[in-house]
Formats: C-alpha cells, structure tokens, sequence
C-alpha cells in the first residue's frame, strides 16, 4: 500500500503528459430542443377569465402575483413557439391594498403570522398605493378580472370609475378599462388576438358557497340585473354568457383553450375547519346539558317526538349533547330544518354539524369567540348557534354540484362547438386534493391549507406553485390539440407559499 502511496505523483505526471499529447473526443451533448407552435398562432395571446386568471392570492391582488399568475406562465411558453409580448395590468404595489378617492376599498394581502398560539393568515401591514381613479393606458393581455361572475364580462360600464362606489363596476376592471362605458370582453376582442384562454364561470356558484350558501338559487331567472351577489347564477344564464365570449373571442379566427371548473368544495376554504373542534371540560359539558341550556331544548323535541310531530330520525338529528374532552360538535343554525317554533318559540333551527357539513375557512377566527363581551358562556359555537353564513349544508352543497354539473356540461358542449382545447381542471383539483402531485425533488404539493403549496392564504386561490401546476394543465391540452411542443414550466421554480 505505501508503494501505492508513493507511486501517486508519478501516475499524475503521466496522465498530464498523456493530456498534453493526446487530445480526448469531445462527448456531444442533446441537440437543443426546437419548440413549435403546431397548428396554433401564439403570436398574439389575450387571457379572460376572473381572479384565477388574474393571479389572485393570498385574498388580494398584487404585483408577485400577477406575475405568477398561470397565463403569465403560458405566455412564458409560448414565447418558445413565436408568441409576442403579454401585457399586464400591474397593481401599483406588493401590498395589494386599493383606494378609490384616497378611501380603502379593498385590504392588503395575507401573510402567515407567527405571533400567536399558532401560524395563522393576517393582513399585511401598510398602506397600498394602488388608486382606482388613476386609469391605467394602452392594451392588455391579461384581461382577467376578480370578482367577476360570466355575465358581468360582457356588461357595459363594468370598468366605469364612476360606477365603483354604487357596486355596478368593478374596481380592477375601472383601472384600466378604455372607457367608462367598455365592457372586458369588448376590449378583449378588440386586440384581435391570435390564440386566447378562458377560465369563467367560478364566481356564479363561488361566491354563493363562501358566503355559506346565503344567496338565492337563481335557476329559472333569466334577468341578472335581479341578482345578488350571493346568488348561484341561472345555468343558461351562464350558457349565454359563455357562448357571446367565445363568439366574441373567435370571430376573427383565433383559437384558444377553455378550462371547466373545479368541485368547489374542494378546496382549502372548505376543507379546513373540522366540524367538531370544540375542547370541553367536565364542567362546562354538563352545564351545556343541563335544563339551564341544552336540555330544555332537547326535551322539547323529545316531547314533539311523543306527539308524532316529528320522527325519531329528526329528533336524533336536532338533538344536542356535549361530552367532556375533544371532538364536540360546533352547534349550527340549519335553514334547511323544519320549522317547529310554530310549536315551540324555543325550538329554532339549530342542531350540531356533522360531518357532512362544511365550515368556511374564516369560521376558525369566530368559534369560541364571545358573542357578547361581557357574557362569558356566550361562546360562539356553542351556546351560541354558528349563523348560516359559516357553514355550507348539505342541501346547500346539492344546489352548488347541480350548477356546477351544468356549467361543466356547458363549458364541455362549448369546446366542442367552437373547437378548442379543453382543460380538465375539476379532475385537476380532485387529484390535487386526493394525492398531490409529486415534483422533481420528490416533495409532494397538494391542497393542504398553508403547508401543502397548492393553495395562497385565502383559501380559495391557488399559490404560485399551484398556478404552475394549472399552467401545465393548460399547456398539456395546448399541445394535445394544437400538435405543439411547449415544455410547460417548472412548479418548484415557483413560491409554494409568500412569506412576507
């Protein structure tokens, strides 16, 4: 071994000396990939849609996110394959917040703060610097709107500064509309694009969901102008609607791409806040079932129970109980029950949620909170019924899958009409929900509230890793029907969560 040892120098020497006399082959690498287009025209691309196409994340709008927003990333592509420039309406600021004459309309973005018991979303601190009023010039690319339902696309005046304040405009769209009286889809059309993507239609049931199904069903409706905000848009409503942008969007020949929607209650916002999270002690369970609270109710329904009023299957189901320790129930106001106060004024329409119900995201910050200050069993949650807002009932859930199905069947029968790729995102967000996706490292994103990099703070919309993984899904079906190459891009170059 040590004549090994000293024979190393020498070995150096003759491999140098072999390196100065002979020179070895270079090893050729791949031939660099050459990326086409297809059938397609990427010179010229116009993206429409709402908030998910926009880039919004983290409950707000803001320059990261605009920049991480999925057709930025498609754009990003397409540039690969002959695609122009993309334009994008920027915020004025990270912070996300808005003003309309100097007054706060919108607030800051989420960041996960650290300070208390537990990592929870709290608005970012500052002031934004993003004015309505101050219009923004020129064309955009980007043409995604928040808050916009499908019909409201198409509304004149829905990019009226002066329309903002009484709730006829929107603010985002205000910014930089070519006029007061311009609708998004107009002004979509007007660039005479080359290839386009849609993605609408979420906020015609969404918002009816995140208010825990508040609204009104408007199916048989056919008058808009009649609706809430909350309300779940009449499925040909949407159908007209969807049809004029795509006629709009293709009357010059331009292909594109249109996504379906994904299973709402999917996601973060739904998924969160488990039905029983209330921790109890001996005490305080017995108290709850004693006639000073509970009790009296229970013994009410068990009374019209005896009377043959009500079955034995809804007494069980309007009964209240508490037991000592985890795991109790939330106690809900339930609209969807019989109303037996006709019989009894004390028998309201309250009984603990299962699991079947769905607890909105913001009710984590609400439960166990005093309803009155200076009562202390005025627990919300628990002698203190949750409101129909903070929850999403069954029969709720069954009105928000029956126009779901419908858009879907629309938005599918509207592909194929007009001939364009479609994307599956509602298969999308099961797999995302169900199992993830796995990277390139091995890390799995998924759809786990905070931690799982699929979704922003909010709940609702996805983080910049889940734009990419959306962005992918899009460029899949591009290249599936358009014969184009696009590598699609890469999630983990993208933030899983923003941390300030």
């Amino acid at each position: 071994m040590k004549k090994f040892y000293a024979l190393l120098p020498f070995l150096g020497l003759f491999l140098i000396a072999c390196e100065d006399d002979t020179t070895l082959p270079e090893t050729p690498g791949p031939e660099p990939m050459e990326y086409t287009s297809g059938t397609a025209d990427f010179s010229n691309y116009v993206a429409i849609g709402n908030s998910l196409t926009a880039g919004f994340s983290d409950n707000a709008l803001f320059i990261d996110g605009q920049e991480a927003s999925f057709p930025n990333m498609l754009a990003s592509n397409f540039a690969l394959a002959g695609g122009g420039s993309f334009e994008i309406p920027f915020m004025a600021d990270n912070l996300g917040g808005m003003t309309l004459g100097g007054n706060k309309i919108a607030d800051n973005r989420y960041i996960l703060s650290f300070l208390g018991e537990s990592p929870s979303p709290e608005v970012i601190e500052g002031q934004g610097t993003t004015e309505v009023s101050q219009k923004l010039t020129g064309t955009y690319n980007n043409m995604g709107v928040p808050g916009a339902k499908s019909y409201e696309l198409l509304a004149p005046g829905y990019g009226s500064v002066a329309g903002v304040a009484n709730g006829t405009a929107n603010p985002y769209f205000a910014r930089f509309s070519s006029s007061e009286s311009a609708t998004v889809i107009g002004d979509a059309a007007a660039q005479n694009a080359t290839f386009f993507t849609v993605w609408a239609g979420a906020n015609d049931i969404l918002v009816y969901a995140t208010g825990g199904g508040t609204g009104v069903d408007q199916e048989g409706n056919l008058d808009p102008s009649s609706y809430s905000r909350n309300d779940i848009t009449d499925t040909n409503v949407f159908a007209g609607a969807l049809n004029g942008i795509l006629e709009a969007m293709t009357a010059n020949g331009a292909e594109g791409a249109i996504a379906n929607l994904p299973n709402l209650t999917d996601i973060p916002y739904f998924t969160t806040v488990p039905h029983n999270p209330i921790p109890l002690d001996e005490a305080t369970a017995a108290f709850l079932n004693s006639a000073d609270a509970y009790g009296a109710y229970n013994a009410g329904l068990a009374q019209l129970q005896q009377l043959n009023i009500i079955t034995e299957e809804e007494l069980a189901a309007r009964t209240i109980t508490f037991t000592p320790g985890e795991g109790n129930a939330v106690v809900i106001m339930d609209e969807d029950l019989t109303d037996l106060t006709g019989f009894n004024p004390a028998l309201t329409n309250m009984r603990q949620a299962t699991e079947e119900n769905l607890l909105v995201l913001t009710a984590r910050n609400h439960i166990g909170t005093l309803a009155d200050p200076n009562n202390p069993t005025s627990i919300n949650g628990v002698a203190v019924p949750l409101a129909d807002k903070w929850v999403l009932t069954v029969d709720e859930q069954d009105l928000v899958e029956t126009a779901l199905e419908s858009y879907n069947q629309t938005i599918s029968a509207l592909a194929a009409q007009y001939d364009l790729a479609l994307v599956d995102a509602n298969a999308l967000l099961a797999e995302l929900n169900a199992n993830g996706f796995q990277q390139a490292d091995g890390s799995i994103v998924d759809a786990t509230f905070a931690t799982g990099g699929g979704f922003s703070l909010d709940g609702v919309h996805p983080a910049p890793r889940g734009y990419a993984i959306v962005a992918n899904a899009f460029i899949e079906a591009i290249n599936a029907k358009y014969n184009s190459n696009l590598p699609g891009v890469n999630p983990l170059d993208y933030t899983g969560l923003y941390i300030d």
